[in-house]
């Protein structure tokens, strides 16, 4: 072994190997106007395209970074459940496939839950991750979701919840499916005990999330463009042999027939679910919010009342019947 051995060709592999400082993804293409918007541009805008609005998946520490006051949460421990319980195999493990999301996320399963407080009042916030598994349905998820509920439960607090899946996980089969109904029971609680229940759909949510939970909240609220359906648009074309319309499915065509309660652009939401917990606590908004939300800006707490009492004078009474 000479000189160039020992010592230079280590230092050229070592240089050729060592990772660059500068990021791969220095730039990011929006997928809608194909247009490049730097990284850190776009992670200041809560990653929302700046020029076309494009709102881009965002990661839950971001989200719930931005939602909560001072960025300041604490998560809440989701109950473990079992792993693989149908050995699961197709292209790879279903184990391995959990051992990758895992390490890709940094969480233990797709669904986060946290507490914190939003405009000084206790909240509690649950948050769909779809990087873990296209955010699917699987037990582990469905027990986040039941806690979720049960801590807002616990806490007397709102519940807020992010929501972002492509459905059930196939993975786990049957157990996936039985995830509706359990966390179905636990929105009925949350609902008995006349604590609020708000859903934010964000792009996409599809398959068994909505015809579940998402669609059983107080007010839904749906991020712009985002993609709210059962079966996709594809799988409907190519079932009915019919050209959609445009927007089918979207968060603005839903919007205009009745399926969402109302379009929020991502940097409104913090102040538009804080009046709404405001007004169904019946609780008077901080000063801050009061200034800062769409939403008071056009009613007060004190015409959201009255308003709630003519309608209930107003609403047909059931006929009294002869026992």
């Amino acid at each position: 072994m000479n000189w160039i051995d020992n010592f230079v060709r280590p230092k050229i592999r070592s240089f050729l190997n060592t990772k660059r400082d500068t990021p791969e993804n220095l730039w990011v293409k929006d997928p809608e106007s194909g247009e490049m918007v730097f990284y850190r541009d776009l992670e200041a805008n809560q990653w929302v395209v700046p020029n076309s609005g494009y709102h881009m998946k965002i990661k839950p520490a971001d989200r719930l970074a931005t939602f909560m006051d001072e960025g300041r949460y604490d998560l809440v421990p989701v109950p473990a459940v079992p792993q693989d319980p149908l050995k699961f195999r197709d292209q790879k493990r279903y184990t391995d496939r959990l051992k990758e999301n895992r390490t890709k996320t940094g969480h233990e399963d797709a669904v986060i839950v946290a507490t914190g407080t939003l405009y000084g009042h206790p909240i509690t916030v649950t948050v769909q991750d779809f990087d873990f598994m296209g955010g699917s349905l699987g037990m582990a998820a469905g027990q986040g979701i039941i806690t979720g509920l049960e801590t807002a439960l616990e806490r007397k607090t709102p519940l807020v919840l992010f929501v972002a899946s492509g459905g059930a996980r196939m993975q786990e089969g049957i157990l996936s499916l039985m995830q509706m109904p359990r966390t179905t029971v636990a929105v009925l609680r949350l609902r008995e005990a006349g604590l609020p229940f708000f859903v934010v759909f964000t792009n996409p949510t599809t398959g068994g999330v909505t015809a579940s939970y998402a669609m059983l909240g107080d007010v839904h609220i749906a991020e712009p463009g985002a993609l709210i359906c059962f079966a996709g648009p594809r799988v409907i074309e190519q079932t009915i042999r019919e050209k959609l319309p445009e927007g089918f499915q979207r968060s603005e065509y839903l919007y205009e027939h009745g399926m969402v309660d109302m379009v929020v652009h991502r940097h409104n939401l913090r102040s538009t679910i804080g009046s709404l917990a405001g007004i169904f606590t019946k609780t008077e908004p901080v000063a801050e919010l009061a200034s800062s939300s769409p939403l008071l800006q056009q009613v007060t707490l004190r015409e959201v009342a009255v308003a709630a009492e003519a309608d209930d004078e107003a609403r047909p009474q059931p006929p009294a019947y002869a026992e």
